[in-house]
């Protein structure tokens, strides 16, 4: 997928870049995140399960600008896990890119359902959610922390 000079990217666990990707990712994975939150210690092993999918956004010179991750556990239901943007490249449209990628490698599987859990405190994420057709399940208490909830979110697709 290509969005004018940047590109969509689907990681390959057999490519020669794999592990150069994976350290970018990590890297900006420590920079965003809590440590708590943090998926950098387990990435490569979450990566290597035959469920999950990586999808990342390059720049012109191959700079990672973001990324997100999903997996299927079931056949009928599908879980974005990661996405993040570099904050110097948020609020143009990357994220929606990603997600809207995302959303299509998962309905391939024909998956029904697709969820994810959301700091209700971060609102740019909350709409860009909600922009894409996710709705609000439920509030799990304390997710993220004792002071850090977590909205479960969900998009569901017709059964053809």
């Amino acid at each position: 997928m290509e969005r004018g000079d940047l590109a969509v990217v689907e990681l390959q666990r057999n490519s020669t870049n794999f592990a150069k990707v994976i350290e970018e990712i990590v890297k900006m994975e420590k920079k965003i995140f809590p440590k708590h939150e943090s998926l950098s210690r387990s990435f490569d092993e979450e990566l290597r399960k035959r469920n999950s999918g990586l999808l990342y956004m390059i720049d012109l010179h191959g700079e990672i600008v973001g990324y997100v991750m999903y997996s299927w556990p079931s056949s009928l239901s599908a879980s974005i896990t990661k996405l993040a943007v570099k904050e110097s490249h948020r609020r143009q449209g990357h994220g929606e890119a990603l997600l809207k990628a995302a959303i299509q490698k998962c309905r391939s599987r024909n998956v029904h359902r697709i969820s994810l859990l959301v700091d209700p405190l971060r609102s740019a994420a909350m709409g860009l959610y909600q922009k894409l057709g996710f709705q609000v399940d439920s509030l799990i208490k304390s997710y993220y922390s004792p002071d850090r909830d977590a909205y479960r979110m969900y998009l569901d697709f017709d059964p053809k």
